[in-house]
């Protein structure tokens, strides 16, 4: 039996000195905190799954953006932008339900990352969440003191120690109400997550009856009307199809948010049955609410009408119903807070996942005893994005958001494909287990050595007939050879997505280097697509991870076009949003550089075929 050390100081090179980025731990680590010690409370089921999803999902977009993309792009076809959009975003959902229920530990596509593609990746996935659930958060803070003064009766309602503050010699506006939130929710999560779900769902319970309430009240004014917004002389589809497109594209990022489901993985009861039931829930009822909501506001008023800020609520008034205003802004109230509470959520969660993992310190990962959810990483990360929403006006980083969970979709979809072509074959041991490792390898190599003894009787008492012999050789190389087919195609499929999205969306290039490029990335996706379906997927994703759990429909297809969506999103972002990214991402690099790849919990462990780990902990339970 081979093994080898997690360091890869035996092997010379630059691909030794590099090694370490592509490490990947072990897909079950509950042998490594069973102890106790930093296991989070098993308290979560469906109801309180969707509550979170749902939750994190709708925020106040919702009620900005049905007027602006129907006056911008869709028009009354805004219904259908919506629909795509849910069927883009469940894409990545199908991923996530089959990862989730998978491997079912804290960090989400950080967790799954570092077990199918390795530590580097990983680093660079976790490393942008936090970025992303940071500048989330103290967005959503930002959003809701407005929101929350036109309840009370206009801008300037709010208390006056809640009430924004200019402050000349710094130029900057100060949010005393949303710091505030921040530290309320925070002081909410820090209970535990049974009671902050709890909370999270009573809230966007009340945000679902706001939306509900739009939908049958617009839906009788409009049958009052006669739907008066479906009877434009522009028709249904006035920007054509690419209009409804572009739409969709828009509206995709309203969907964000299901993942906070996967981040409470550890958390839930029945994580296999419970898992991916959330995600498909949070996600369908999104969509049909979404698309409830813009089928009826469109149809109030004629989508040149809308106004662009207060969509839901001027449809009212343009009908004389006034009071309905107070109940939207409302709504926009509890959807931010809801966003709020998930935007938070994850967050410690993914910091824990990193510090169990040794590549941050370990104060991330301790886990209150009475509690049972990681309070030092809650009140630390609640402290810092309190402090940003008080002090910046983050609106100009929300782009940053999108980048982080892009991201974590598309590294979730290429995970899938490793899981199912090229699983990990061998497992990361601790070096503890070392003379119960060299047991099963003693024994292993004597079996091996019979085995030889005995396949070269066989072969002379086959010496008549060598096919039998050139088989039984046959099937050994035939494993490995699909395992190399089956990898550089998933490399050629990220290469050809990448290629064909940055030269499709670089109109500025000439035309002949465009299309040139363009069909050199289709090739290369295309190429390697119709490998990964020619040839079989690995039999060891039947005992991958926890076994009888959701599996995704439809590989390599589906994948690869989660892939090709979300890369086509990232490309689209905009510089500046990439720059300020890349600004963050390179800080990363240095704290890995210095301090995670130093201390990862893979420095010291032995690489071992997975197929023998349950001999070798056996052995070592024996010993002991």
């Amino acid at each position: 039996m081979r093994f080898e050390e997690g360091t890869g100081k035996k092997r010379g090179g630059v691909r030794a000195g590099l090694r370490f980025l592509t490490r990947r731990k072990q897909v079950d680590s509950k042998r490594a905190w069973s102890d106790g010690g930093h296991q989070l409370a098993k308290a979560l089921s469906v109801p309180q799954l969707v509550g979170i999803g749902v939750g994190s999902t709708i925020g106040a977009g919702v009620y900005v953006l049905v007027g602006t993309v129907a006056r911008e792009h869709a028009g009354p076809a805004l219904t259908i932008s919506f629909l795509i959009a849910g069927i883009a975003a469940a894409l990545s959902a199908f991923c996530y339900a089959e990862l989730a229920s998978r491997c079912p530990s804290a960090g989400s596509a950080y967790h799954y990352s570092y077990i199918c593609v390795g530590e580097g990746v990983a680093w660079i996935i976790g490393w942008a969440l936090i970025l992303e659930y940071t500048i989330g958060g103290s967005a959503v803070a930002r959003g809701i003191s407005p929101n929350l003064a036109l309840v009370f009766g206009g801008p300037d309602s709010l208390p006056i120690y809640l009430e924004r503050i200019y402050i000349p010699g710094l130029d900057i506006v100060v949010d005393p109400c949303a710091a505030v939130l921040v530290l309320v929710v925070t002081g909410l999560l820090c209970l535990g997550i049974k009671e902050s779900a709890l909370v999270q769902s009573i809230v966007t319970a009340l945000n679902v009856c706001v939306l509900l309430f739009v939908i049958i009240a617009g839906g009788y004014i409009a049958f009052q009307t006669g739907w008066v917004g479906y009877t434009v002389a522009g028709g249904y589809f006035p920007y054509g199809v690419n209009g409804v497109l572009a739409g969709s594209a828009t509206v995709f990022f309203s969907y964000i948010g299901f993942d906070s489901v996967a981040s409470t993985a550890e958390e839930v009861k029945h994580p296999q049955r419970d898992l991916p039931l959330g995600i498909a829930t949070s996600l369908s009822v999104c969509c049909l609410l979404y698309m409830a909501v813009s089928a009826v506001v469109v149809g109030l008023v004629p989508y040149f009408a809308m106004d662009p800020d207060t969509p839901i609520s001027s449809a009212f008034t343009r009908n004389d119903v006034h009071w309905v205003a107070y109940i939207i802004t409302s709504g926009a109230v509890l959807a931010l807070c809801s966003s709020l509470m998930g935007s938070l959520l994850p967050q410690p969660r993914i910091l824990m996942a990193m510090a169990r993992d040794g590549l941050l310190p370990s104060f991330f990962s301790d886990v209150n005893k009475r509690t049972q959810i990681p309070v030092k990483s809650t009140i630390l990360t609640g402290i810092f994005a309190a402090s940003l929403a008080f002090f910046m006006d983050v609106s100009q980083l929300a782009g940053m958001v999108s980048v982080g969970t892009l991201l974590a979709f598309t590294i979730v979809a290429v995970s899938i494909l490793i899981l199912r072509y090229v699983p990990p074959h061998e497992v990361p041991l601790p070096s503890s287990l070392r003379e119960s490792i060299e047991s099963v390898s003693f024994r292993y190599n004597n079996n091996q050595s019979h085995d030889d003894v005995t396949s070269q009787a066989i072969s002379k008492e086959s010496a008549d007939s060598p096919l039998i012999v050139k088989e039984l050789k046959k099937e050994n190389l035939s494993d490995q050879t699909r395992r190399q087919k089956a990898a550089w195609s998933i490399s050629s499929i990220c290469v050809g997505v990448l290629i064909l999205t940055t030269s499709a969306s670089y109109s500025f290039l000439p035309n002949v280097l465009r299309y040139t490029t363009c069909s050199i990335g289709g090739l290369l996706l295309l190429g390697g697509l119709f490998v990964l379906s020619w040839i079989d997927q690995d039999d060891a994703r039947h005992n991958f991870g926890h076994t009888g759990g959701f599996i995704c429909p439809f590989v390599p297809f589906l994948p690869v076009c989660c892939i090709l969506v979300n890369a086509y999103l990232l490309v689209n972002l905009g510089a500046g949003t990439w720059f300020r990214v890349s600004l963050w991402l390179l800080l990363g690099v240095f704290v890995y550089l210095f301090y995670g790849r130093t201390h990862s919990s893979l420095m010291d462990v032995v690489y071992v075929p997975a197929v023998h780990v349950d001999e070798i902990y056996r052995t070592s339970e024996s010993v002991a």
